[in-house]
């Protein structure tokens, strides 16, 4: 009898162990998706901002050892939710700034009254004037240049005398270099689609049909190509380049196919380099990793990028070292001690106060030598660096092997000797912003254009975000440099042609 309630006893203890362990079992696939469903929120509504004000708090949160395993590969890491004081910022009093003193000054006299508004008497002294400045813009004003080519014929030989045909950057174009110039940058600086263009100009009383404008677009594309090329050139001597691509969506048959637009940039202004700035764009119908491969054949140097396998081939050759992007590996931890209280990790916390700490040091090397940057990197941010490495390693065995802090410890780690490399060498940066940066408009204009037409659209696109891109690197109005040098260059001598390039054109301009 008491055998057979041994036996009962056991059966429910092992029932009640099957059920635990189910519950758990649960447990852990609704705290996952809860994960998922934060971080979809957070890309969705949630701000662009990775600024470590968001996390004011996190220094006072502590690292928490975790391990927490579940059946079928299912882990999760359960910890104990801080909370997050986020506080408004300061914000300053809006205030006018002066307008612009080369602007022209049209004065608008207001008379005082001849007789005094008080006693109605007529005696006044003039005591000063008040002026109050109100900024005001004339409207687009179209106009027809008419060329007059008188002809003269020669009594003595009777041959016909005249001056040759006027020059249009477009062959048998009959727009002016500073309308095209206004259409490129509308376009591709202002992200304006030509059909807008188009109606836009419509009201105005003139009729420029979109087909029209995209003809335009791509003889001056063409027009344009030495300078590309130059610009190319220029780009892809660089000691270092920063890569990165992002989508673009492309008209098909019957729907949208997903096109890439892959940017290399090259800046030697943080480590103190006198070379100017620019940048270069390519398009491709999709992401193989061949793509990168053709772009970067010939190069040699270092290539500051993120971690697409893409690359990996370029790496293995030997002629380009591979430099790892500090703000990627961040903006995994940040997303994770972004979300909602409850489901904020603290050690992704601890890691982006460790990272910021190493951050703070960089932004104060901006523009410093390569032999300063290497100094003071060694004195002050390889300690760092050593401390961030055994915090890593020694929380990554405590981790369940599938939660997503692991997931991004595991993303630096693998890469570690391409994260490090900023304290060998000078001329590396901790991040990959500049490529970045340049391609935010792209990422603005999609919401605008919404896709490309055709393949040749991307590559126009990408050729003229080359073009616009690099003058705006080195503080160029786009708009301004392009109608110049539409006017130009085809009488331009090829052996000068540099004279064009947006930093000699900015220099001559100056002077």
């Amino acid at each position: 009898m008491a055998y057979q309630q041994e036996e009962t006893i056991d059966l429910a203890l092992e029932e009640l162990a099957r059920l635990k362990q189910e519950i758990e079992h649960k447990d852990a696939i609704i705290a996952q998706k809860d994960l998922i469903i934060a971080k979809q929120q957070r890309e969705l509504f949630g701000t662009s901002s990775e600024h470590a004000s968001r996390l004011n708090d996190q220094h006072e949160l502590q690292t928490q050892e975790v391990q927490i395993a579940r059946p079928d590969n299912l882990e999760v890491d359960k910890e104990i939710p801080q909370p997050i004081k986020v506080f408004a910022a300061a914000r300053k009093k809006p205030c006018w700034k002066p307008f612009p003193t080369h602007y022209p000054r049209v004065p608008v006299v207001h008379p005082c009254p001849d007789v005094c508004e008080c006693c109605k008497g007529r005696n006044l002294a003039y005591l000063g004037t008040d002026i109050t400045e109100t900024l005001e813009v004339k409207p687009r004003e179209w106009k027809v240049l008419s060329h007059e080519r008188p002809k003269m014929a020669c009594r003595g030989c009777g041959h016909i005398n005249q001056a040759p045909a006027p020059f249009h950057p477009t062959p048998r174009g009959r727009m002016g270099p500073n309308l095209l110039a206004m259409i490129l940058s509308e376009k591709f600086n202002q992200h304006q689609p030509l059909n807008r263009q188009s109606e836009r100009y419509a009201r105005e009383g003139v009729d420029l049909s979109p087909s029209t404008l995209g003809d335009q677009v791509g003889a001056c594309c063409k027009a344009l190509q030495p300078l590309f090329e130059r610009i190319e050139a220029h780009t892809l001597a660089a000691e270092r380049l920063h890569g990165d691509d992002t989508t673009i969506p492309v008209m098909a048959a019957d729907k949208t196919t997903i096109g890439r637009i892959w940017t290399y940039v090259r800046d030697d202004k943080p480590s103190g380099g006198p070379a100017p700035p620019a940048a270069i764009f390519y398009y491709s119908p999709n992401r193989k990793g061949e793509h990168p491969q053709n772009h970067l054949s010939k190069y040699k140097g270092i290539l500051q990028a993120d971690a697409y396998g893409g690359y990996g081939q370029l790496y293995e050759h030997g002629s380009i070292v591979e430099a790892g992007c500090w703000a990627h590996a961040r903006r995994k931890f940040f997303e994770l001690a972004d979300l909602r209280q409850a489901l904020v990790h603290p050690l992704a916390v601890e890691a982006v106060r460790q990272i910021d700490a190493l951050l703070a040091i960089e932004r104060e090397l901006n523009g410093a030598s390569l032999q300063e940057r290497q100094r003071v990197r060694q004195d002050r941010s390889a300690p760092l660096v050593a401390d961030l490495e055994a915090w890593m390693r020694g929380i990554k065995p405590k981790l369940a092997k599938h939660s997503e802090v692991a997931k991004a410890v595991d993303y630096m780690l693998k890469r570690w000797p391409a994260f490090v490399r900023f304290l060998e060498d000078g001329r590396v940066c901790m991040t990959n912003n500049a490529a970045e940066r340049a391609l935010r408009g792209i990422a603005l204009g999609r919401k605008s254009w919404l896709f490309a037409g055709s393949d040749r659209g991307g590559e126009r696109a990408a050729f003229m975000y080359s073009l616009i891109g690099t003058a705006k690197l080195n503080k160029v109005d786009p708009q301004a440099w392009l109608a110049d040098v539409l006017g130009r260059i085809a009488e331009h001598p090829a052996k000068r042609l540099d004279e064009l390039l947006p930093w000699n054109w900015k220099a001559a301009q100056q002077a």
